[in-house]
């Protein structure tokens, strides 16, 4: 794995607010993302913690323990975490401690059911906003301030609530990308998919099966890459079709979609294999050494050289 050192840039501070009873995998799938994020751009560009109201251990639905700071900080962004048992936890105290956040964090999320706690504390009033599904009926008769929608999640300004565990990862990967760009969001997503995954839930590539499946047929075609009006014919779309999708959804068009791709398969190789450079060159598709290391250089800044020796 690369490793990484801070630099001159200051990473975003992200806090969880967790409580008993909190989704261990919703956590996990929050904190993930961010992490892969740090390992994948070569630098801290992300830091969290993990904090209780009073400062006391949270133990989670599946009884694991975590360690926590008290909720006395200041940071980008606040993440409430209830899960379960939520409506429990909107305590007076709880409360004021959340109105207090909002003037210390530039961003307050609530996940899974934190939309409830935030909502109860009077930070959600004329805000669209969601919750797991299960409870969004609920949440509307509880809150008619409150523009619920039956949505994965919901960014209004400094607001940002999500509907539950794979909802908060699909969110994290694009916050990703739009503070750091769509390579290092492409680059994330792919960290966490299934091999021969080539659906839009194996994972957070696309919305549409069109360009899900797009994506799935240039990763098999990385190393024998296809014409982009070959994959537009295989996916039953029209090239400008295609291209428009994978615009709105990516970020980017095909041809850059697929040059990333790509270069994320050889920058693996870089840095876990001996292969040469360009034999390198050759698995992701380049016929020429030369011209793959200047669009290696472009994409990562490195020659396939200069990011082996750092990583070393």
């Amino acid at each position: 794995m690369q490793s990484w050192e801070k630099q001159n840039a200051a990473p975003q501070r992200v806090d969880l607010l967790l409580f008993d009873h909190f989704s261990g995998l919703c956590l996990a799938n929050t904190v993930e993302p961010m992490r892969a994020a740090n390992q994948l751009s070569g630098r801290w560009i992300y830091e969290w913690r993990f904090l209780t109201v009073d400062g006391a251990p949270a133990t989670s639905s599946s009884g694991m323990t975590v360690a926590a700071e008290p909720m006395d900080g200041t940071g980008d962004m606040l993440i409430a975490l209830p899960s379960y048992h939520f409506i429990g936890h909107a305590t007076p105290m709880v409360l004021r401690a959340l109105r207090a956040a909002a003037g210390r964090y530039a961003t307050l999320a609530g996940f899974d059911t934190g939309a409830w706690l935030l909502a109860a504390a009077g930070l959600l009033e004329g805000r669209r906003a969601t919750i797991h599904w299960e409870e969004l009926d609920r949440f509307e008769e509880a809150f008619p301030e409150v523009r619920a929608q039956r949505k994965r999640h919901v960014v209004e300004d400094n607001r940002i609530t999500c509907s539950g565990a794979q909802a908060a990862f699909d969110l994290m990967v694009e916050l990703i990308g739009a503070a750091h760009g769509p390579a290092l969001r492409l680059e994330v997503a792919m960290l966490f998919m299934s091999p021969g995954a080539t659906g839009p839930q194996d994972a957070p590539l696309a919305r549409g099966k069109s360009v899900a499946r797009a994506v799935a047929l240039m990763q098999e075609h990385l190393e024998d890459p296809l014409r982009i009006p070959e994959i537009a014919r295989r996916v039953g779309r029209p090239l400008k079709d295609l291209e428009a999708r994978m615009q709105r959804e990516l970020g980017a068009g095909p041809q850059v979609i697929y040059r990333r791709l790509r270069l994320i398969a050889a920058r693996k190789l870089v840095l876990e294999t001996g292969l040469s450079v360009a034999e390198i060159a050759l698995r992701a598709g380049y016929q020429d050494a030369s011209a793959f290391t200047r669009a290696f250089r472009a994409e990562f800044g490195q020659t396939p050289r200069e990011m082996r020796l750092q990583a070393d």
